[in-house]
C-alpha cells in the first residue's frame, strides 16, 4: 500500500492510498475513521481524485456520518 496524499482538514485527515488496483480514501476524526474504495478505472486522472476530497456536499456527508457513528457508539456503550 503506498500512501499518495495526506491532506490535513479542520474537521478530520484525509489519506489517499494506492493498493491492489484501487484508491482508498480514510477520512479520520478522533477514534473514528472512514474509507472509500475506489477503483483506479472510476478515475479518469488525478483531477478526478482531486474534486472528489474537495467536493463540499460529499465532505458534508462524510462529517455527518462521523457524528452519526459517535452518537451510536454512545449509545451502545451507555447500554453495557
Amino acid at each position: 500500500m503506498r500512501v499518495l496524499a495526506e491532506i490535513p482538514r479542520e474537521e478530520f485527515k484525509i489519506t489517499v492510498f494506492s493498493w491492489n488496483g484501487k484508491y482508498l480514501v480514510k477520512f479520520e476524526r478522533g477514534n473514528y475513521e472512514q474509507t472509500y474504495k475506489i477503483a483506479e478505472m472510476d478515475l479518469t486522472g488525478d483531477g478526478d481524485m482531486k474534486k472528489l476530497i474537495e467536493d463540499e456536499n460529499f465532505l458534508k456527508e462524510v462529517t455527518e456520518r462521523f457524528k452519526e457513528m459517535s452518537r451510536t457508539f454512545k449509545e451502545a456503550i451507555e447500554k453495557i
